[in-house]
């Protein structure tokens, strides 16, 4: 077999593969909207392309999956890079550092983890800077500490329920930043039902003042169903998508 006849089954068996996680994990999102009483369609698949490369990404595009998710910007703007030819909407779900936000605003469309006032500040002056709106969403920590039972393991960003509010009230008032709603990852070992549902109790105390902030992101390959059955509107989800992650690109 030729190179190029070997590289073509290789590319044939990886978009094999991808297709058969794109369908598997659309067809749990089906079912947890079916028990829930939902539409399906209310429900967006960010597939998390996070250490995968960029020829996998091509692949998904090519199946019509347009939403992607990235939580290191400098592998990120490299992919964004690469990938200005396609139709991708970059949503950046990893923890934002400060003196990244400028960079992240010139390709993310969706920022997920703003859970500070001098983060929200530097995104919005970055997005400024490169003429574009970005829709921005708050990180909420459902961590026990952070709820106020005193107990728990905070560590994976997010804000606490009652600092929400004002976040949300200063992403609304930046011309560059669009408020989109609420993110939140599930605290390991808690049971993800009750978590979500301290999410949803959030954003529906937002919508109040915020009524077009109706975006929940919530849910991993793990716990989606659990995010759909609390009125999560994205899920991310990457090994489910993608496959197992590539070891020597692990950090």
């Amino acid at each position: 077999m030729s190179g190029g006849e070997q590289t073509s089954t290789e590319e044939q068996i990886r978009r094999e593969q991808i297709l058969r996680g794109w369908r598997a994990v659309r067809a749990r999102i089906a079912a947890a909207c079916a028990d829930a009483g939902r539409d399906p369609a209310e429900v967006t698949l960010v597939a998390v392309s996070k250490t995968f490369p960029a020829t996998d990404i091509r692949v998904a595009v090519a199946l019509g999956i347009n939403d992607l998710g990235e939580n290191r910007d400098q592998e990120a703007r490299v992919k964004a890079a690469e990938l200005a030819d396609l139709d991708v909407r970059w949503h950046f779900v990893g923890r934002l550092q400060r003196n990244k936000a400028a960079s992240v605003a010139r390709y993310a469309a969706v920022v997920h983890s703003l859970d500070r006032p001098d983060l929200i500040d530097a995104l919005a002056r970055g997005a400024d800077r490169a003429g574009r709106q970005v829709r921005a969403l708050v990180q909420v920590s459902l961590d026990p500490v952070d709820l106020g039972a005193g107990t728990g393991r905070p560590g994976r960003g997010g804000a606490a329920p009652a600092d929400v509010p004002a976040l949300a009230d200063r992403i609304a008032a930046a011309a560059s930043l669009r408020f989109g709603g609420v993110m939140a990852v599930a605290p390991l070992g808690a049971d993800p039902v009750a978590a979500f549902a301290v999410l949803a109790d959030v954003s529906a105390r937002l919508r109040a003042n915020h009524p077009s902030a109706a975006t929940i992101s919530a849910g991993m390959s793990a716990d989606l169903e659990a995010a759909i059955a609390c009125g999560a509107t994205l899920v991310r989800v990457g090994t489910a998508v993608f496959g197992s992650r590539p070891p020597m690109l692990l950090g």
